[in-house]
This record gives C-alpha cells, structure tokens and sequence, in this order.
C-alpha cells in the first residue's frame, strides 16, 4: 500500500449551498426578528410633570404612541429630579407601537438661570449684565451636565457652561 493514501477511500464531503445571512436565520432560531424603527421624537417635557395634554399628548398621539404608557415611565424616571426642571428627551419609536426614551439632563441655561436667581437671560448679552455666578456654582453646573457635554474633563465642561453664560449676559466672578 505504499504511495497510496489512506484518504482516497474516504468520499469528499458534500458541497453545502451558501449560508443564509446570519442575521436571519439566528433571529428565525429564536424566535423573534429586530424591532423597526419607525423615528425619533425630540420633547422637552417638565420632570415628573408629564401628562397627556399639549405639547406631549398631540406629539405622542399622531405617532401611534401610548400616551399614558410614556407618561407613567417617564414621571417615575425623573421622580428624583427637581419637579419642573425641563428635561430633553428622545423617543425612539417602533414599527409594534413600542418605544424606548433617553432622558437627559436639563439645559444649562435653566441652571444659570437658577444659580443667578433670575426669570430669564439679559435681552442684549454683552452689552448688559443680567446677573452673576461665581465659578464655584459654574463647576458645579459643569458636573452635573457632563454625562451630556461633550468634553474630555471638568475644565472643558466648565468653559462650555461659561460660554453659555456669556451668551445669556451672566457674569461670572
């Protein structure tokens, strides 16, 4: 048996059609396919303060969201913000009628404004002074905004929130 191979016995395996893509077929082994998103919503609703009236009942409503449902979630999300603090949120919404919200923290104009204790920004920034912060409660504000800032460090942070305060004719001392 010299110079033959073992190998020439045993029959080649058979050619196996292509593979379906894998994102089908795991998804028909278990079950279920991707949620379709349909869109995104952008609201600024006051915390713990949403209810189905406008603007959020309307918004919700001509996109086949559950108004309720949204209301209850998102109240019991900000139950440990300060009541009234407008809060940004994204909604995402899907093809079964579901949705998923992304609730971020409120715009720092609210927090300067209620640092300098005032109803709202100068009307001619840079030539007149509204109020004043010091940096201390700029620091502050800094690190309670960071998870939606986009910086590196507190420093960073802290120079987008004077910009802010500029821009609103707040001094900063």
């Amino acid at each position: 048996m010299e110079g033959q191979s073992v190998a020439a016995d045993v029959p080649e395996p058979r050619q196996r059609k292509a593979p379906l893509t894998r994102q089908w077929s795991v998804g028909k082994r278990r079950g279920h396919m991707a949620k379709k998103l349909v869109g995104t919503l952008k609201l600024q609703v006051p915390a713990g303060k949403a209810n189905p009236s406008p603007p959020v009942g309307p918004a919700l409503g001509q996109r086949g969201i559950n108004i309720m449902e949204f209301c209850k979630a998102f109240n019991a999300k900000t139950a440990d913000m300060e009541p009234g603090a407008p809060c940004p949120t994204v909604i995402s919404y899907y093809q079964d009628k579901s949705f998923s919200m992304d609730i971020k923290t409120p715009p720092a104009s609210y927090y300067l404004r209620k640092a300098a204790k005032l109803k709202s920004g100068a009307t001619n920034p840079g030539r007149e002074t509204a109020g004043t912060v010091t940096a201390a409660q700029v620091k502050e504000i800094a690190e309670a905004k960071m998870t939606d800032l986009n910086a590196n460090d507190i420093e960073g942070a802290m120079q987008i929130i004077l910009g802010s305060a500029r821009s609103m004719g707040i001094e900063v001392k």
